[in-house]
């Protein structure tokens, strides 16, 4: 919240147990590695209501769980509150994009700044792909992407 002098970012997919929780995960790990966490409320959320409740998906856990990177999480769906509460809404993939931008609509004078997590990719891979319906390397993938684009959204925020 602005109140605390804190800088926030909610990371968002479809359903929120594999791309958003990964990036929310991927990105308090090098926030914690910087020392620089306690300035920041992370959280990641979806944009449908399909999975609320879940933990994220075992292949998204196991991945993690490979790379050293602390994942809990439980599922939940974007609120209008969100929308005013945090700074950064990042998400995964124009559909993302476009449900967002037409939810922050029903929000008076929300302040989130709603982008794309692919816009601070040094390779310029704009879309993190939704890797549920594939295999662990489409796991592996998304957490390779959302490295190299949580380091440069940290770098640009810090």
């Amino acid at each position: 919240m602005a109140a605390t002098g804190k800088k926030s970012v909610l990371f968002v997919c479809l359903g929120n147990i594999c791309r958003s929780p990964i990036a929310e995960a991927v990105f308090a790990k090098m926030a914690t590695d910087a020392g620089v966490v306690d300035k920041w409320r992370i959280d990641s959320a979806a944009t449908s209501n399909y999975e609320i409740g879940s933990s994220p998906d075992h292949r998204g856990q196991a991945c993690m769980k490979k790379h050293d990177v602390p994942m809990s999480h439980v599922a939940r769906q974007v609120t209008k509150d969100d929308f005013m509460s945090f700074e950064y809404i990042l998400c995964m993939d124009e559909s993302n994009l476009s449900e967002l931008n037409r939810k922050a609509k029903t929000v008076n004078n929300y302040r989130a700044k709603i982008e794309l997590l692919g816009s601070y990719d040094p390779q310029k891979q704009l879309i993190i792909k939704d890797p549920y319906y594939g295999s662990d390397e489409d796991f592996e993938k998304v957490y390779v992407q959302c490295v190299r684009c949580c380091k440069a959204f940290l770098e640009q925020n810090s």
